[in-house]
């Protein structure tokens, strides 16, 4: 099954020209199990952030076992998106709510140094939060995975906008700090 990608039509079987030019813009079917991957793997973190609690002391394991496989998933699709304007609408009351419930699980667990803070200032220097990462990458994956429903390509288009301008390096800065848990094995 291939897919269409946005604003190219059917040209019909009259030309044979147009048919091969209409087939220049189709998705393969290796494609289509790309954006699988990516709808899956946004939609198992997005649950994963959903569930998380107290009750749950292993989420953030999982957590960090599906970053990787969702960076993996959003590179290996090589889309390039339009260089449009990014404009992302967020609920910024509950943006605050799951970042502050993220902050509250997460404890000494959330800050950490980024490339440009300064260590031996302490901990009062650390700049990086987890649970600002871990929130920044839930909406743009929420929001792209409600879009998706409606309007595909609009969803992938905001999807790798946002990915390029900002939720991709929280990703990376999270899969880093979750790495360094890890090996102080502090995920829960």
């Amino acid at each position: 099954m291939e897919q269409r990608l946005p604003g190219i039509e059917a040209a019909g079987a009259a030309s044979s020209t147009l048919a091969r030019m209409d087939a220049v813009f189709t998705l393969p079917q290796s494609q289509d199990r790309r954006i699988e991957d990516v709808l899956t793997n946004a939609s198992r973190y997005c649950d994963l952030i959903d569930a998380s609690g107290r009750d749950r002391p292993l989420w953030l394991r999982e957590v960090a076992s599906v970053l990787p496989r969702l960076h993996a998933a959003m590179t290996s699709l090589h889309y390039s998106a339009p260089h449009a304007e990014y404009d992302h609408p967020v609920d910024l009351d509950a943006r605050f709510e799951l970042y502050s419930h993220l902050r509250e699980l997460l404890a000494d667990r959330d800050g950490y140094f980024l490339e440009f803070d300064c260590a031996h200032e302490g901990a009062d220097a650390m700049t990086g939060s987890l649970a600002d990462d871990l929130t920044d990458i839930y909406c743009e994956l929420k929001h792209g995975l409600r879009a998706f429903q409606s309007n595909p390509a609009r969803a992938l288009e905001g999807w790798f906008l946002g990915y390029e301008c900002h939720w991709g390096q929280h990703l990376v800065d999270a899969q880093r700090h979750l790495a360094a848990l890890a090996a102080a094995n502090r995920l829960g």
